[in-house]
């Protein structure tokens, strides 16, 4: 078997590399998609309509993600071996150079039956990829197992609690009216959540706008002039309160992100920026003050919508920097325990330990911090520690 030339050979070694780095990236991702909830929501069914297709296909490409991730591990742990051998002969390198860089992965084998072969045909026929070609189809499956979860996430996210709260003034109106226009509220509502709960990609967000128009329609027909005042004033007392509270969320996400400026990439910052909701809030009073309160119940509801959600973002920002502060803080502790730790064992100088600690150390106190490689750093170091630590306790009991 002819030798490959170092040319070929640095390429595999280099190819070698690049899949076991996308190895190590493909098991987190493998494990965050096994652990995303709405994955798991889907899992448990049962699914109608364009969620059923669409999971269904998810399904199988989960299933040829785990497979592939599979073979080319074993593909990797047998290439590295080969490549670590002390001797490399000729024919060893050309099959490393074959194994890393040809169509050495046979993705599935069929037996031809008799009637369909020649006289020369195989009696099996095989087919087969390339790591590299194997890594490419195990991206196009993790896109299409994300995307499904992903879409039908958002629409759990953002509609299951506004069902929720159209189901609860359903039911406070249920408490002081029976009418028509409650009853086609109410199987309107039913048909929407078991439609949201078994097919989120073919649930229809004005079906809910629908119920809540009916909703609307039915406190009208119910509340004389005077009752819907007093629950429009009500309603708008408790407006303000949530204003107030949007106040509070606004200055504590700005103080947030204001103590990771500078520490921390701009990328990674959460932005506390939004729309000032002060005003449109402010024209409802004049609206109330004016008397118009038919006009005010569905702008009021729209309001308070919108300013439950930006409360909620804002709450959100404020948790993430915050939390990102922490993290590192949390990082530096770690660090500084495990530094000590090594002090103590006398193994503060030792020539393995000291590069990682210095590494660990400048990424956790150089700004911009980036948390990911820090991390990595306190985790290489803890683990060299563990090590050493290790190693010299059993060397005493000798």
């Amino acid at each position: 078997m002819t030798a490959p030339t170092q040319h070929l050979l640095g390429r595999a070694d280099n190819e070698l590399m690049r899949l076991e780095a996308a190895a190590a990236a493909v098991a987190s991702n493998l494990v965050d998609l096994d652990n995303n909830t709405a994955r798991r929501d889907l899992d448990k069914g049962p699914l109608t309509g364009r969620t059923a297709a669409a999971w269904a296909d998810a399904t199988d490409a989960l299933t040829q993600l785990w497979d592939g991730y599979g073979m080319l591990t074993a593909l990797i742990t047998s290439a590295r071996s080969a490549r670590n051998q002390r001797r490399f002969t000729d024919p060893e390198k050309a099959a490393y150079v074959h194994q890393v860089l040809g169509r050495s992965i046979t993705l599935s084998t069929r037996t031809v039956p008799l009637a369909q072969r020649g006289l020369l045909g195989a009696g099996q026929v095989s087919t087969t990829c390339s790591p590299a070609e194997l890594l490419s189809a195990m991206e196009a499956a993790f896109k299409t197992a994300v995307d499904v979860a992903v879409r039908a996430g958002d629409v759990w996210h953002r509609l299951m609690p506004e069902a929720a709260t159209v189901a609860s003034s359903l039911a406070h109106l249920r408490t002081l009216t029976r009418s028509a226009t409650l009853d086609e509220a109410d199987r309107r509502l039913g048909d929407f959540t078991a439609m949201m709960a078994s097919d989120p990609l073919g649930c229809d967000e004005a079906a809910l706008a629908a119920v809540r128009t009916l909703l609307d329609r039915a406190d009208a027909e119910r509340t004389s002039a005077g009752e819907l005042r007093e629950a429009l004033n009500q309603r708008l007392t408790d407006a303000h309160a949530l204003a107030t509270q949007l106040g509070e969320a606004a200055r504590a996400a700005a103080v947030a992100e204001e103590s990771v400026a500078g520490r921390f990439a701009g990328s990674v910052i959460a932005s506390a920026a939004g729309p000032d909701l002060r005003p449109d809030l402010a024209a409802l009073d004049a609206l109330a003050a004016a008397g118009h309160w038919s006009l005010i119940s569905p702008r009021l509801a729209d309001w308070t919508r919108r300013a439950r959600e930006r409360l909620e973002a804002l709450r959100s920002v404020a948790a993430r920097n915050s939390g990102m502060l922490s993290t590192r803080n949390e990082l530096r502790g770690r660090l500084d325990a495990y530094q000590a730790k090594a002090s103590r064992r006398g193994l503060a100088e030792d020539p393995a330990l000291a590069p990682l600690a210095e590494r660990a150390r400048t990424a956790l106190y150089t700004a911009p911090c980036d948390l990911d490689a820090a991390r990595a750093a306190v985790n290489a170091y803890q683990d060299a520690v563990a090590r050493l630590t290790a190693t010299t306790a059993r060397d005493g009991l000798q």
